[in-house]
């Protein structure tokens, strides 16, 4: 992608409304574009790093069974009535009336709508276990919509729902899908602590917390440095010692970066999910619920992945991988290798933004570790003296020296 044709540009005005990190960065950086509080246009580059985010979501997601589907964002009250969540969420809901006088609500959540749908396909035990997912758009009235992607009105979120015939299998298939988050945000290069807390409107139960610590999160959590586990402080026994090991604990603020719940029957009953068992006995279906909020693993990694220049993605969700930089002046030699090399990496199916404006070296370099690519590629008058360009990694304070005819190679190797 050529920088000169991009929509969103770097830009050295801070926000004025930005109070966290990842607003002020995202938007200076070209990635989103406050609409409202809480609301945020996703701009190419933004895009580009949810996209990878979701395709990380998606493989982990696919390696535990689960299968991707869409549903609607707009339900019918009816649906919530059912499960008698329009009295205990109405104050996070926002609300519409169609033709013929129905009302319907923008969905906060997914469990009234996926329940009712399983139910016209499970029959038997035959049936289960099964586990559907879906990356999709939720809306909530939060009445605090601050921290740029931390906590919003419209955000996104991967939601997963499972169904078994006992809690043994539920069990079972809980701690896979655990795992399975972990790895996500490993991939995504966070450190995430699976902490116990409390379940909220979503569930009576305790659910688990997928924490990442960092100055900007809301929640404070106890970790215990010895057994590495953690617990929300909201719902623990002791604030200096590991309820797990006893060992000392150390109080540490936090973003909750996911969960997971085990819902029982709670929705089942209502929405009368059944199922036949082997002996001929009618049982209610025991689900499990598993949310990622996916733009808000883009703040996330922002907040958690930044310097006092920048942010710094990690490869595997930065929008390129290569930030190409010409600094050519009048030099039409310097502007015809850089060229080259940007057709080069194109063809060898390399991810590159090329700064091909007519700016100073010092607005590209700013620019550059403003946005935070983890390659930056310098072509110059000064390096091709040497047949060179200037190769540094957005993560190191030095660069080196690199033939361009190794480029290529060193890219793709």
């Amino acid at each position: 992608m050529r920088y000169s044709r991009m929509l969103g540009r770097a830009s050295y005005e801070v926000p004025h409304d930005a109070d966290s990190v990842n607003a002020k960065l995202l938007t200076q950086g070209g990635f989103i574009d406050k609409v409202a509080a809480g609301i945020y246009n996703h701009l190419p580059l933004g895009l580009r790093v949810l996209q990878n985010i979701n395709d990380i979501i998606r493989e982990e997601m696919n390696f535990v069974q689960g299968q991707e589907l869409l549903m609607p964002a707009l339900h019918p009250i009816e649906l919530w009535k059912q499960t008698g969540r329009d009295k205990t969420m109405d104050d996070i809901f926002y609300k519409t009336r169609a033709s013929g006088d129905r009302d319907f609500v923008f969905g906060p959540s997914h469990e009234e709508v996926v329940t009712p749908l399983v139910a016209k396909y499970v029959r038997s035990y035959k049936d289960l276990p099964m586990s559907v997912y879906q990356l999709q758009t939720k809306f909530r009235d939060e009445p605090r919509a601050k921290s740029g992607l931390l906590r919003g009105r419209e955000f996104g979120m991967k939601d997963m729902y499972s169904f078994h015939t006992s809690t043994e299998d539920l069990d079972a298939y809980y701690e896979e899908v655990k795992a399975a988050y972990l790895r996500v945000y490993e991939r995504c290069g966070l450190r995430a602590y699976v902490v116990k807390a409390a379940g909220g409107v979503f569930t009576d139960q305790y659910t688990h917390e997928f924490s990442v610590v960092t100055p900007a999160g809301e929640d404070t959590i106890l970790v215990c440095d010895a057994c590495k586990t953690a617990e929300n402080s909201e719902i623990a026994k002791s604030m200096d010692r590991c309820e797990t090991c006893g060992g000392p604990v150390k109080k540490e603020k936090a973003i909750e970066a996911g969960n997971i719940f085990k819902l029982g029957t709670k929705f089942s009953e209502p929405c009368n999910l059944h199922f036949t068992d082997k002996d001929g006995q009618r049982k209610l279906v025991v689900m499990g619920c598993y949310g990622i909020g996916n733009t808000r693993m883009v703040g996330t990694i922002v907040e958690a992945s930044h310097d006092d220049k920048g942010i710094i993605w990690p490869e595997s969700v930065a929008p390129y991988r290569v930030h190409l930089i010409a600094l050519a002046g009048k030099d039409p030699v310097v502007a015809q290798r850089a060229e080259q090399l940007y057709l080069e990496l194109l063809k060898a199916h390399v991810e590159v933004l090329f700064d091909d404006r007519d700016d100073s070296a010092g607005k590209k370099f700013t620019d550059a570790d403003l946005i935070g690519l983890p390659i930056r590629i310098v072509v110059s008058a000064r390096t091709l003296e040497k047949e060179s360009v200037e190769w540094k990694r957005r993560s190191e304070s030095e660069g080196a020296m690199v033939l361009l005819q190794d480029v290529l190679p060193k890219l793709i190797a």
